[in-house]
């Protein structure tokens, strides 16, 4: 199907890298370059996603030009998927998003992609449906950077006991639940109560497997969200995901925050500057290269809630976390335990009071919180950089082996 370019000769690889505003973009190009792989730029904008004549013509012109062994981006697009399948060229993407509902255009299958995906469960749910282009890989850290800004010496403005830094899914673009306002009496308490029900459960997600036809009508009737034409995603996945998971991890944010809150004070990095409440300093939002780290390393404890939509992936925020030398309490993720030992890397809570306990425990206990956040570090220095999976994506796919 494809020629797989062995690990020792990655230096001289050519890859058109498609640039869009995308976390980890940045890492990513410079691991390229200091591979010693030859890198071309090609500019794209995720809304251009999986039809547009001129754009296919544009890149097709470049892949020619250029000749790359792989086009690369950061996240699955069918419509570079449709040029480089035409073309014959690998394209190899490596997803950080959980829901992605292109990941369910009929483009996926093409024999020239190398999809990675960073949620086990997403993986396993595809591979178990005979898509064999898909393949797990958890994301990485980029510590030189990430511990970079640490070289100027303390930074007493982010000094914390407990900070969290990032979305609290309460802005309006992201809370498609209000709209669906016209719901009869009975869905919006059905919603409500598998919504509450889906908080207290971690390490999966039935919410999408709740929807029957009657539900389903209700809210096709409020807010159509009709599938792709050239896709598979059903409609139960759509309202599952994107309007009644993210609901449930906005609620989940704001209680969790807000249970702290009454006994400790806590350091909030959002987009959403109207949240309050007393014990909360809400900073706004936070330029994530510049200031995230020095936060993520001064702040005793830094708190990760996964968006409840990963299924069982480690978010991107935990790495940089640990890339940053800093403490990680998170909620339970099962991948986690592909990279890292509870307890000795990171630490993980079941529930609310789990989770308060942890924090009153390691908030009296500064060696042991210091050495797990030094250890965590050593491991992502060990296993998890930029570096270590570029002969994954690239390279032979038998290095894989370490996640399977």
């Amino acid at each position: 199907m494809m020629d797989i370019v062995p690990n020792h000769e990655l230096q001289h690889c050519k890859v058109l890298y498609i640039d869009w505003n995308c976390y980890g973009g940045e890492d990513m190009k410079t691991e390229l370059l200091r591979y010693g792989m030859e890198l071309s730029s090609f500019s794209f904008s995720p809304k251009t996603n999986r039809n547009d004549l001129a754009f296919e013509a544009e890149l097709s012109s470049s892949i020619r030009s250029f000749c790359p062994q792989f086009v690369f981006s950061f996240n699955y697009f069918p419509v570079i998927s449709k040029v480089c399948n035409a073309l014959e060229t690998v394209y190899v993407s490596w997803v950080y998003d959980n829901p992605l509902v292109s990941l369910y255009s009929y483009t996926l299958a093409g024999p020239w992609n190398r999809v990675f995906l960073f949620d086990r469960q997403e993986y396993l749910f595809f591979r178990d449906n005979g898509i064999n282009t898909v393949h797990y890989l958890p994301l990485a850290a980029a510590p030189a950077r990430l511990t970079e800004p640490l070289s100027s010496g303390s930074l007493p403005q982010y000094h914390a006991d407990i900070s969290f830094v990032g979305s609290l899914y309460t802005e309006p673009k992201h809370q498609l639940y209000h709209r669906l306002k016209n719901v009869s009496g009975y869905t919006r308490g059905y919603l409500d109560a598998i919504m509450q029900a889906q908080k207290l459960v971690y390490g999966t997600a039935f919410i999408e497997e709740l929807l029957n036809e009657d539900i389903l009508a209700d809210l096709r009737r409020s807010c159509p969200c009709p599938p792709n034409a050239d896709g598979v995603e059903t409609e139960s996945y759509l309202y599952g995901n994107y309007f009644l998971l993210r609901h449930v991890t906005a609620m989940e944010r704001t209680e969790l925050i807000q249970r702290i809150c009454r006994k400790y004070p806590l350091q909030l990095y959002t987009n959403d500057q109207t949240f309050t409440c007393p014990g909360c300093t809400n900073h706004g939002p936070v330029e994530y290269y510049r200031e995230a780290p020095p936060i993520f390393f001064h702040s005793r404890i830094n708190l990760n809630i996964t968006l409840r939509s990963i299924k069982s992936g480690i978010p991107l925020r935990a790495f940089d976390i640990i890339g940053s030398r800093g403490f990680l309490l998170t909620n339970y993720q099962e991948d986690f335990l592909d990279c890292f030992v509870p307890e000795e890397d990171f630490v993980y809570f079941t529930d609310t009071e789990d989770m308060m306990g942890k924090i009153e425990y390691y908030l009296s206990h500064e060696q042991e919180r210091a050495e797990i956040a030094q250890h965590g570090y050593e491991q992502v220095l060990k296993h998890h950089t930029y570096e270590h999976r570029i002969p994954v994506l690239f390279g032979d796919i038998s290095a894989q082996a370490a996640f399977s």
